[in-house]
């Protein structure tokens, strides 16, 4: 009699759980670091306004003041979170300025909480603007917090995206409505012309130090190459030329010898330069950024 009871309150029990609703999803970016409390905050206020809130990370250790590199990590997760995600990205050296604090929804499905300074120059396109609001801070802002100017991570942001992920409110709620657009940071877009692939070194991939280009797999494609074509590259900084190199495209490291250069198509499906157990950007001495180029030609 005990079982048969207890099976029927466990059944009556998904009767009552909402088919299909996600639960909310809260993924957090900044150039705080990790070595004091403010992330530790922000993460507090999320849990304030939901205890149900899954909160994950980026990165916290952005370059300080690096709105490129913040927008770069973005682009490079954030397709792979599910469709109703909410992103904090906080490289934010406007604090407190007349700079515009928004909320992207992309045609992807997925939330971008952040100062507009530059930090969706890559994940927009790729995802694609669905709509931009502007956050109504006379609503969406921490209590008790408006005498506070340094810290929109925690007291803006972070509570704006946890509301929003909650459902506490909706998009249409964050705040009016913008044009679909939002600032970009200027750099050599990916194009091809008269034989030559153009585009910018973005960035180093971390610990292997292999270069990342914005020349995705289309644009490439029209140069004509193969697997095992010998390819030749310029690597500019500005109007200077730091590298001129040919180098084998090829699908992996393994497939040259130790210490030799190749291309590949990186796991974006872009462009990447690299050596086989070495370190690219530290041998040939390559930045990155929006002042690097590159272009290719066969």
């Amino acid at each position: 009699m005990r079982r048969a009871w207890i099976a029927s309150l466990t059944l009556s029990a998904l009767l009552f759980v909402p088919i299909g609703r996600a639960e909310p999803v809260l993924v957090l970016q900044s150039d705080f670091g990790t070595l004091d409390g403010a992330v530790a905050s922000m993460k507090g206020v999320a849990v304030g306004v939901s205890p149900n809130i899954h909160i994950y990370d980026v990165t916290h250790h952005i370059e300080p003041y690096n709105i490129w590199q913040g927008a770069l990590r973005l682009v490079q997760t954030a397709e792979y979170w599910p469709v109703g995600t909410v992103f904090v990205s906080v490289v934010d050296p406007g604090v407190g300025t007349e700079r515009k604090s928004i909320v992207l929804k992309t045609k992807s499905g997925h939330y971008f909480v952040t100062p507009d300074n530059g930090t969706l120059t890559f994940v927009a396109p790729r995802l694609g603007i669905a709509a931009v609001r502007e956050i109504d801070e006379a609503v969406n802002r921490r209590k008790n917090s408006e005498k506070s100017f340094t810290f929109h991570g925690r007291d803006v942001y972070a509570y704006t995206a946890a509301r929003l992920a909650a459902g506490v409110i909706t998009f249409e709620q964050v705040g009016r409505a913008l044009p679909p657009q939002v600032v970009t940071i200027p750099h050599e877009q990916a194009r091809f012309a008269d034989g030559v692939v153009y585009g910018t070194v973005q960035s180093h991939d971390g610990n292997y130090g292999n270069i990342w280009t914005n020349v995705d797999r289309v644009v490439f494609g029209k140069l004509g190459a193969t697997i095992g074509d010998t390819l030749n590259i310029r690597i500019l900084k500005g109007d200077v030329e730091v590298l001129n190199l040919a180098v084998p495209y090829v699908t992996t490291f393994g497939e040259v010898d130790l210490a030799k250069p190749l291309l590949y198509l990186n796991s974006l499906d872009s462009v990447s330069l690299a050596i086989n157990q070495g370190n690219f950007a530290e041998h040939y001495a390559v930045g990155s950024g929006p002042a690097w180029s590159i272009q290719i030609q066969r």
